[in-house]
C-alpha cells in the first residue's frame, strides 16, 4: 500500500485500541504469588552474551552509558528506535520495547505495552482521578501513585507491560462538557499543581518530602540548573498533555485540527502552572506534546515551548508526541509542505519520540532527503536511553541483578492493602451535596426494605471511567448495600441503560418505589455520554433520566436520595431544589469499591468530606462556544469567564462545595497583619510603582524581586478547625486570597492552599498552610509577567472568616 495508505491504516488501529476500551472487565483476584525463577523473563537488554557493553557497565554514569549505545547503533538502527514501539537491535541484545503504557488510575490496557493476559490478569482499579482528587489529600494522591507503580513493576517482571506510563493527566478541566474532564482534578491550576507533584513522586519511587515546592502546588522559582544526574525510576511518570489541550470533539472542532487561541496571561497563570511543578517539583521523567495547535503552530512543533521545559524548568527526560500528533503537523495542520518536514520540525523542536508510525513510514527519507539531521536524532536518542537506564532496562535480569524492584511479582498486585486503599479514595473523594434536615445518614439495620433504582445501579464495568485496566474484584453499587437493608429492590428504570432514550423500565421502578421506606435512585453519567473524543453538548441528564427522578420522587414515602455518577458537571437544579429530593451525593466514578464506599456514607459508616473540583454549570452555560480559549471575562460579548477564578455567571454549585455530617468553624491563630517587599527593585519597575496614579493598580514584577527576596516572603498560616457535630470526620479546608481591589485580569479569588484533616467530635484541630505571596497572590498581566499587587490582600477561610494582609515597599 503507498505510505498514506499505510499511515492511515497504523492510525486507525491505533486510535481504536484508545476508543474502545478492553471488553474484559469480569477480571478475578490475580493468582498467588510465583517462585522468582518460574516467572516469564522481563524485556531487558545487558543480557549474557550482550553484557559486556559499556552501556551495561551500572559504574559509569548515565550519560556516558547512553551516549557509548547511540555510538554503536547505525543510522538505520537509530530510526526506528523514535516511535513508541521501538524494534530491537538484536546483534547488541537490545529487546524491542513499547514505551505506550497507561497508569491513570490504576495499571490500564488501552496502551500496547500493557497485557492481563498473563501471569496477572488485573490490576487495582482505583476512583477515577477526579474523584480522588476531590480528597484534596496530597497523602492519599501519593499513595495510590506509589501502589499503583508496585503493580507495574510487578506487571514488568514477569513480561506484561513495560516501565514507562503515560500519566497523569493534568491539563485544567476548563470546560464542564470536556469528555476527558474525568481524568484531570479539576478547573484549579494550584491543585493541579500539587496533583502532579504527589502523582510523579510517588510513582516514580522519590520521597514525596524531598523537593523545592513547598507543597500548595506552583513549582518554585529554580534557583539553578542542576548538573547531578537524576537517580533510578521505579517507574517513569509522564504528565500530559503540553498544553492548553481540554478539548477533543465539538461542533466543527477536534483535536486534530484545533488551534487553541491562548493569551500570554492565560498560559502563564492557568494552563502552564502544572507542567511547572510537575517538572521541577515533581522532576518528572516524561512529558506529552498535545495534539492541539497553540497560537498557530502545532504544540509538537512549538520549539519555543519544549524548550522552556529544559532550559527554564530544568527537566530531564523525555518527550513524546501524543498519538498521531506528528502526522496531524503535516496532514491536519498543514504546518508543512512534506511529512519528511513534520518530523524534523517536530524533532528539531525538542520531541524526542513518536506515539505512532509517522517516522517509521517517512523517518528514512526525512534524513535522505536533508531535512532530519542525525544530530537531532541523537539528542532524541540520549534523552530517551537515559530514562531507560534509570529505569533498569539495561541492567539484565531484574530479578538477579540486586535491584529493590525486582522481587515484585502477582502476589503484589489486587493486594488486600490496595483494596483498602481504593476504598478509602472513594470515601474521601465522594461529595454531599444537599442534605436537607439532616436526613442522612440513614440508621443500619433499622431501614425494612430499600429500593435502589437506575442505570448505573448494577453496573460493575463503567464505575471505573476511561483508561481503567480489569479490576481485580469489581462490585456494583447495589452490590455495596447488600448488608444494610433487610429487604432491597432493584429496578434499572431506563432499559437501555444510560442513554435513557425510552421510558420503558419506569413502571417497575415506581412500582417498587412506592413500596420501599427509603428510595436510592442512581443517575448521571458514564463513558456512553463523555469520554475521549466524545464531549458533551448538554449538561443536563441523559435521555429521560430527569423524568425518571421526578417521577419516583412523586411516589415514594419519604423523601428519596439521589446518587449522581458520571466525571462532568450536571445541572441538577432540579433536585437542588426539589423538597422530595432529600440528600445528593456524587460519586464520579468511583472504582471497583465505589459500591461500598457509597453505602458505608449513606449508613453513616463513614463521614463524607468531599469537595467539588469543578465550577457546576446551569444548561445556559452551553451557548458559550467550547472553542473559546478565554478564561477571563469580557462583557462587551457577554462572556462570563472560566472556573472559579473568572466566572461571573449563575452556578448550581461552586467549586470547593461540599457538606458533611457535622458542622465546623475556624479560627486563624495566625497570620502576618503586613509584609515588606525587601531586596532591589528595578528602576523601571519602581518608577512604574512608586510614582502611580490612584487608579492604577500597584504592583511589582515577581522576577524583578528575585527568588530570595521572594523567599523572604514566605508565611505559615495557623488555623484551627472545631468539629461541633456529634461525629468524628475529615474536614477540607480551602485558603482563599482576594487582591486589593478590582483590576482587569485579575482573579474575583483565587485559591492559594488546602488541606485535609481529621477531626474528633466536639474537638479542634489545627493545620498549617504555608503561603508564598510571590505565587500565590500574584497573578499574570497581558504579557504573562507575574505581577505581585501592593496593598491590602484579604485571606478567606470561609464566608465569615477574613484575614487582611498589607504588602508594601
Amino acid at each position: 500500500m503507498s505510505a498514506n495508505r499505510q499511515w492511515s491504516f497504523l492510525l486507525f488501529f491505533q486510535l481504536v485500541t484508545i476508543i474502545i476500551p478492553s471488553l474484559s472487565h469480569l477480571g478475578f483476584a490475580t493468582p498467588p504469588a510465583t517462585a522468582i525463577s518460574s516467572w516469564p523473563q522481563a524485556r531487558v537488554a545487558c543480557n549474557p552474551p550482550h553484557n559486556t557493553y559499556p552501556f551495561c557497565n551500572t559504574s559509569l554514569s548515565v550519560t556516558a552509558r547512553a551516549q557509548s549505545l547511540i555510538s554503536l547503533l547505525t543510522l538505520p538502527e537509530k530510526v526506528p528506535l523514535l516511535v513508541d514501539n521501538a524494534t530491537a537491535v538484536p546483534r547488541l541484545g537490545i529487546p524491542a520495547y513499547d514505551w505506550w503504557c497507561e497508569a491513570l488510575h490504576g495499571v490500564g490496557d488501552l496502551g500496547p505495552g500493557v497485557t492481563f493476559n498473563g501471569l496477572i490478569s488485573s490490576a487495582t482499579s482505583f476512583p477515577q482521578v477526579i474523584v480522588t482528587g476531590s480528597s484534596f489529600n496530597r497523602t492519599l494522591w501519593y499513595k495510590i501513585a506509589s501502589a499503583t507503580a508496585v503493580e507495574a513493576r510487578a506487571l514488568f517482571n514477569v513480561g506484561q507491560a513495560g516501565l514507562t506510563f503515560w500519566a497523569p493527566n493534568i491539563n485544567i478541566f476548563r470546560d464542564p462538557r470536556w469528555g476527558r474532564g474525568q481524568e484531570t482534578t479539576g478547573e484549579d491550576p494550584l491543585v493541579a499543581a500539587a496533583y502532579a507533584v504527589e502523582f510523579v513522586k510517588g510513582f516514580q519511587g522519590e520521597d514525596r518530602r524531598v523537593g523545592s515546592g513547598n507543597g500548595n502546588g506552583f513549582g518554585g522559582e529554580r534557583r539553578e540548573l542542576e548538573e547531578e544526574e537524576e537517580g533510578g525510576l521505579m517507574a517513569s511518570a509522564c504528565c500530559k498533555h503540553y498544553t492548553a489541550y481540554d478539548m477533543d470533539e465539538w461542533g466543527s472542532y477536534e483535536r486534530y485540527n484545533f488551534d487553541a487561541v491562548v493569551s500570554q496571561q492565560d498560559l502563564e497563570d492557568t494552563y502552564q502552572p502544572p507542567f511547572k511543578s510537575c517538572v521541577q517539583d515533581g522532576k518528572a521523567s516524561c512529558l506529552m506534546c498535545s495534539y492541539n495547535s497553540l497560537n498557530g503552530i502545532p504544540t509538537c512543533a512549538r520549539k519555543d515551548i519544549l524548550e522552556i521545559t529544559r532550559k527554564e524548568w530544568g527537566f530531564k527526560g523525555y518527550i513524546t508526541s501524543d498519538c498521531g500528533a506528528v502526522f496531524a503537523i503535516h496532514e491536519r495542520y498543514n504546518y508543512t509542505k512534506t511529512a519528511e518536514e513534520a518530523i524534523a520540525a517536530a524533532l528539531d523542536a525538542g520531541m524526542d519520540i513518536e506515539c505512532g508510525p509517522y517516522i517509521s513510514v517517512f523517518g528514512k527519507s526525512a534524513v535522505a532527503k536533508g531535512k532530519l539531521k542525525e544530530a537531532a536524532i541523537d539528542r532524541a536518542l540520549l534523552n530517551l536511553f537515559s530514562v531507560q537506564i534509570r529505569l533498569g532496562l539495561f541492567d539484565g535480569d531484574p530479578a538477579t541483578a540486586n535491584r529493590k524492584y525486582g522481587s515484585l511479582g502477582p502476589g503484589d498486585v489486587c493486594t488486600a492493602q490496595h483494596n483498602e486503599l481504593a476504598l478509602e479514595a472513594a470515601r474521601q473523594g465522594t461529595v454531599l451535596l444537599k442534605n436537607d434536615n439532616r436526613f442522612l445518614p440513614l440508621i443500619k439495620h433499622q431501614i425494612s426494605s430499600l429500593a435502589i433504582i437506575g442505570p448505573m445501579a448494577n453496573n460493575k464495568s463503567s464505575l471505573g471511567g476511561d483508561y481503567a485496566g480489569v479490576p481485580c474484584r469489581p462490585k456494583s453499587i447495589l452490590d455495596g448495600f447488600e448488608s444494610y437493608a433487610k429487604k432491597i429492590t432493584y429496578a434499572a428504570g431506563c432499559t437501555d441503560g444510560v442513554p435513557c432514550k425510552t421510558r420503558e423500565g419506569f413502571n417497575e421502578a415506581l412500582s417498587i418505589a412506592k413500596e420501599a421506606e427509603v428510595v436510592i435512585v442512581v443517575a448521571g453519567l458514564d463513558t456512553s455520554q463523555e469520554t475521549e473524543l466524545l464531549d458533551r453538548y448538554s449538561l443536563l441528564l441523559p435521555g429521560y433520566q430527569m423524568d425518571l427522578v421526578t417521577e419516583v420522587a412523586s411516589v415514594v414515602k419519604r423523601p428519596l436520595i439521589l446518587i449522581l455518577t458520571g466525571g462532568g458537571p450536571v445541572d441538577v437544579s432540579f433536585a437542588k431544589s426539589d423538597s422530595r429530593i432529600a440528600s445528593i451525593l456524587w460519586i464520579g466514578y468511583p472504582g471497583e469499591t465505589g459500591g461500598k464506599a457509597v453505602a458505608e456514607i449513606i449508613f453513616g459508616d463513614y463521614n463524607p468530606g468531599g469537595r467539588l473540583l469543578m465550577t457546576w454549570y446551569p444548561e445556559s452555560f452551553t451557548s458559550i462556544s467550547m472553542a473559546d480559549m478565554n478564561m477571563r471575562p469580557d462583557p462587551s460579548r457577554g462572556y462570563p469567564g472560566r472556573t472559579h477564578r473568572f466566572y461571573n455567571g449563575d452556578k448550581i454549585y461552586e467549586f470547593g462545595h461540599g457538606l458533611s455530617y457535622t458542622n465546623f468553624t475556624y479560627t486563624l491563630l495566625s497570620a502576618p497583619n503586613k509584609l515588606s517587599v525587601l531586596g532591589p527593585i528595578r528602576a523601571t519597575s519602581r518608577k512604574a510603582n512608586l510614582h502611580a496614579r490612584e487608579n492604577e493598580l500597584n504592583y511589582v514584577h515577581v522576577d524583578d524581586l528575585g527568588y530570595y527576596y521572594c523567599d523572604s516572603l514566605i508565611f505559615n498560616t495557623r488555623v484551627s478547625v472545631m468539629n461541633n457535630g456529634n461525629r468524628d470526620g475529615s474536614h477540607v479546608v480551602l485558603l482563599f486570597s482576594k487582591g486589593p481591589k478590582p483590576v482587569a485580569g485579575a482573579p474575583q479569588k483565587q485559591l492559594i492552599g488546602f488541606d485535609r484533616v481529621h477531626t474528633v467530635s466536639h474537638e479542634s484541630t489545627e493545620t498549617g498552610i504555608v503561603v508564598n505571596p510571590c505565587q500565590h497572590l500574584s497573578y499574570a498581566d497581558v504579557h504573562g509577567r507575574r505581577i505581585l499587587p501592593l496593598g491590602n490582600h484579604t485571606l478567606m477561610l470561609s464566608d465569615h472568616i477574613e484575614h487582611v494582609i498589607s504588602i508594601e515597599i
